[in-house]
């Protein structure tokens, strides 16, 4: 790559990355915040374990529903104006889930806030292939994805101290959490219509060499693409049945990730008998490695141009974290290293699988299988915290659970694996400037 492609990339990664990062932080903490408020949520709606566990879930069968037409309309209306759409309405939502009442407006409130957030995660992903060139995509990933382990650490000791606001101008700490941690969607909504641009040829905060090479280089990414693979339609894309491996890998993962995220503050806090800050301390604890892990691997993925293996490799770290859990419920500094390690594992899974998808697929395809892969992905966001709930509610402590949690990932290893890509496919480009120039393509 030369020192034009170089500089027009570090331009639009400082421009689109962190705006988008700080925007799924943001995102993060208002699907799992309920984990910190566990405890009281159940105390004041009078929620059950199994009832909380089924609760957390219901966000992702709204979530799921409305994901594949969200990110088809946001192909042809553009990012700006869509992503937009999404941030203020969820924002709103969460605001107002310091509203309900009991079981049944709970599971509404989260069923509506998994609605409104529909589209934001794969919007993103798809997003960046229209401004990240192949070779670079699973760092920029792993910079956009951090933001879920920071959520996690930030989002503990601000919850921790929202909640300390109990009875404060008549309202629950729960009822101040959701209220105050909502409000910035709303704001970041307001603020993408300036930050984000829908295309390259479009941004003006480029200069015009640098749109003219980012433009050429994306356009000969999708050419290149669709004369590889030929999926240019929807239906073909729902017809290739490496979108649907990848949709089951990607559930068996949310299936792991929702299933700890939301009940990790619970386990920690049986685990240690900490509460407030102490046990938001080592609650953050895992994410930190988390963090530091899924850029490293990231950047060894891209370095390398190897990508499922390094899905396959994490997804088998995490689950030996999770057996390690079990193992050392009875150490507090065992338990948390053990989901340190855990986390380790994968969240480092999430910055080298969204590379895949878009090695195969192209157009409006892209669009709806990116979609396709996160909706049914996400279903798994529902089914962890179901289970996890039930089968603690028959149980002294959380060992059955997260040892499916620990199957699952296993199975999510031999997934990938078993991924048949054309030889050489489960690389990506070595440099967007090595592919040929094409016309620009119609969009």
């Amino acid at each position: 790559m030369d020192d034009l492609g170089r500089a027009t990339l570090a331009r639009v990664t400082r421009r689109i990355v962190p705006f988008a990062f700080i925007c799924y932080v943001v995102a993060y903490i208002d699907r799992v915040n309920i984990g910190f408020a566990a405890n009281e949520l159940q105390r004041d709606l009078g929620l059950s374990v199994a009832a909380y566990g089924i609760g957390a879930g219901l966000f992702f069968l709204g979530y799921c529903a409305f994901e594949i037409p969200s990110n088809l309309i946001l192909e042809r209306v553009g990012a700006r104006r869509w992503m937009a759409r999404i941030m203020v309405g969820w924002g709103v939502v969460s605001m107002a889930t310091m509203f309900v009442w009991d079981t049944t407006s709970f599971y509404t409130a989260r069923v509506l806030l998994g609605i409104a957030e529909a589209g934001f995660f794969p919007g993103i992903v798809l997003y960046l292939t229209y401004w990240i060139p192949g070779s670079q995509r699973a760092r920029n990933n792993a910079l956009f994805m951090t933001a879920a382990p920071i959520a996690m650490i930030v989002g503990a000791p601000v919850s921790e101290a929202l909640l300390k606001l109990d009875g404060a101008l008549g309202l629950q700490g729960w009822q101040w959490l959701f209220l105050i941690e909502g409000f910035p969607a709303v704001v970041l909504g307001v603020l993408a219509l300036w930050v984000f641009t829908d295309r390259p040829e479009q941004a003006s905060w480029l200069t015009p060499p640098q749109r003219e090479w980012l433009t050429k280089t994306m356009d000969a990414e999708r050419a290149a693409r669709s004369a590889a693979h030929g999926h240019g339609s929807l239906l073909k894309s729902f017809g290739d049945s490496r979108v649907w491996v990848l949709s089951i890998t990607y559930l068996l993962n949310t299936f792991v990730t929702y299933g700890v995220f939301l009940f990790l503050p619970k386990i920690l806090r049986d685990a240690s008998g900490f509460s407030g800050m102490s046990l938001s301390a080592i609650t953050a604890i895992p994410f930190v490695v988390a963090l530091i892990g899924m850029v490293v691997i990231g950047a060894h993925s891209d370095r390398t141009g190897e990508r499922k293996w390094h899905v396959a490799a994490c997804a088998l770290t995490a689950a030996t974290g999770l057996v390690l859990a079990v193992l050392f419920q009875d150490s507090v500094p065992l338990i948390v290293l053990s989901f340190a390690l855990s986390q380790l594992g994968q969240r480092s899974v999430m910055s080298v699988f969204w590379s895949i998808p878009p090695m195969i697929l192209g157009g409006t395809a892209a669009a709806a299988g990116i979609a396709l892969i996160n909706s049914i992905g996400n279903l798994g966001g529902f089914f962890g915290p179901t289970v996890i709930g039930s089968l603690r509610q028959g149980s002294d402590n959380y060992s059955s659970g997260l040892l499916v949690l620990a199957a699952a990932l296993v199975l999510e290893a031999i997934l990938v694996v078993s991924l048949k890509l054309p030889r050489g496919r489960t690389q990506a480009p070595r440099a967007a400037a090595e592919l040929p120039v094409p016309a620009p393509l119609a969009q």
